[in-house]
C-alpha cells in the first residue's frame, strides 16, 4: 500500500496502468488547510450565504453548541481540488472536475480548525477517451476522530500518454 503525505509531495501518475494498479489504495494525505472566519466570511460573500452560523461571530458565541460560526458544508467540498492535487496529480494535457457522489457533512468545522483531505482511489476507468477518477475524500478536522465530510469526487483526466 502506498501511503504519502504532502510534505513530500503529491504521488504522480502518468499512465491508465499505473492508475489502475492503485485502485483501493490510500493515496495519502494533504497539508492543514486553517479554516478561519475571513476564509468563511470570503465563501459567504462569493455564494450570498449569509446565515448567522456562518458569519455572525457574536450570535454564535451564544447559541452555538461549540461557542463559534462554522464553515459551510459547500466551502468544504469546493477545497477538495486544490487539497487533492497536494495528494495526487495526474501527467494531464486537461483535468475537468465531473462530479461529487455520496457527499455526506458528518460534523461541523468551527472557525479556526485546520482540515486536511485523505484521499483513497476508489476506481480508474477509461471514459469518454479519457480516466475518469473516483476517488473517496475524507475531510478530517485536527484533533478529531469523526470527519467533517466524506465524498466521493469524480475527475476525468485526459492524459498526455493517451
Amino acid at each position: 500500500m502506498i501511503k504519502k503525505t504532502a510534505v513530500s509531495g503529491p504521488l504522480v501518475i502518468r499512465s491508465f496502468a499505473a492508475a489502475r494498479a492503485l485502485e483501493g489504495q490510500e493515496l495519502g494525505v494533504s497539508d492543514w488547510m486553517l479554516i478561519d472566519q475571513d476564509r468563511i466570511d470570503r465563501f459567504a460573500a462569493a455564494t450570498d450565504d449569509h446565515q448567522w452560523i456562518h458569519v455572525d461571530t457574536e450570535r454564535a458565541a451564544k447559541e452555538m453548541p461549540n461557542g463559534s460560526t462554522i464553515a459551510h458544508g459547500y466551502l468544504l467540498t469546493a477545497l477538495f481540488p486544490v487539497l487533492v492535487d497536494q495528494v495526487v496529480r495526474f501527467e494531464a494535457v486537461r483535468a475537468i472536475n465531473y462530479g461529487l457522489n455520496k457527499v455526506r457533512f458528518k460534523q461541523m468545522v468551527p472557525a479556526g480548525s485546520r482540515v486536511r483531505l485523505r484521499g483513497t482511489l476508489k476506481s480508474a476507468r477509461k471514459r469518454a477517451g479519457a480516466l475518469q477518477v473516483i476517488m473517496e475524500s475524507r475531510l478530517e478536522i485536527e484533533g478529531e476522530i469523526k470527519p467533517a465530510c466524506v465524498a466521493e469526487t469524480i475527475a476525468l483526466y485526459f492524459l498526455s500518454e493517451d
